[in-house]
């Protein structure tokens, strides 16, 4: 006959309670673990270039205080203006509620000085009816910038609009008639008028206007705020609305606006941010004055 056997229950529950404390502890340490290496950044860490951002999904991405769109699948970009900080914070708040600060250094570019003489007065110095326009040309460019929308066509490999001497790159002071102004904010291609200018990549055209500095100006937006503009176009061949892909003519080099000669202006904004679009395409910033 077998024997009755009596188990302790109260060490059985004690096994199981030791057995569960060590096995939370393990997950949790994983998930610290997987925490601190969920985040993948590739890119430009350097003013006027922009980062490529993984995350695990789900996940929220907060720089400089402001929340950054991030894909259903994890995808964020994040850029740096011209004159942006030596160092930045980066924090990423995860799905289950822990988050990670990270400290991002930001390398700093000493910027060229350009020189420009010969243009008309009235480019220089607008006079007071023509700065209302400009104004409101600067409002309505800023709203197009401002688009934010998931699409990811910032993904793909830029290829250059056009091609020919670069006469302007990104960051430079600008000297017009001796008078200190902005900073060039893009990256200036010379060729004929007529030229054909491409998206460099895929977006939708967001913006057309024939403004008073830039000549007729298009924006294409690329997804997540970031922008590419093209200035001083003689023609443009799209409509605000329009999906373009990447390589797609959109119109013709110009020499319209504030010019000396006929030439594409290519900028980029992610943000408030001014993004150097040489720092995407092939380009050897080491061959100029930078």
């Amino acid at each position: 006959m077998a024997k009755l056997r009596i188990v302790n229950i109260p060490v059985i529950m004690l096994i199981i309670n030791i057995f569960l404390s060590f096995a939370v502890a393990l997950l949790i340490s994983i998930s610290a673990i997987a925490a601190d290496s969920a985040l993948i950044l590739n890119g430009n860490f350097v003013q006027g270039g922009l980062v490529f951002g993984q995350v695990t999904p789900g996940s929220k991405v907060i720089i400089d205080g402001h929340a950054v769109r991030v894909s259903a699948d994890g995808d964020f970009i994040i850029g740096f203006g011209r004159d942006y900080p030596s160092r930045t914070s980066l924090k990423v708040i995860y799905s289950d509620g822990s988050s990670k600060q990270h400290e991002l250094k930001i390398a700093q570019r000493k910027y060229e000085i350009q020189r420009i003489d010969g243009l008309p007065n009235d480019q220089v110095n607008p006079d007071a009816d023509t700065l209302v326009r400009i104004k409101q040309e600067q409002r309505e460019i800023r709203l197009a910038r401002d688009i934010d929308e998931g699409r990811l066509d910032f993904k793909q490999k830029f290829i250059w609009p056009t091609e020919g001497p670069i006469t302007g790159v990104y960051g430079s002071q600008r000297i017009l008639n001796g008078q200190p102004r902005q900073p060039h904010y893009g990256i200036d291609v010379a060729a004929p008028v007529g030229t054909s200018v491409v998206a460099p990549a895929s977006g939708v055209v967001s913006y057309i206007g024939d403004m008073y500095f830039s000549g007729w100006t298009v924006v294409l937006d690329h997804g997540h705020r970031l922008s590419s503009s093209f200035l001083h176009l003689d023609k443009v061949l799209v409509q605000v609305g329009d999906r373009i892909q990447q390589g797609e003519t959109i119109a013709l080099v110009g020499a319209t606006g504030r010019v000396t000669g006929a030439h594409l202006d290519w900028r980029m904004n992610w943000h408030t941010q001014r993004i150097d679009p040489g720092l995407l395409v092939e380009y050897e910033y080491n061959s100029k004055k930078q």
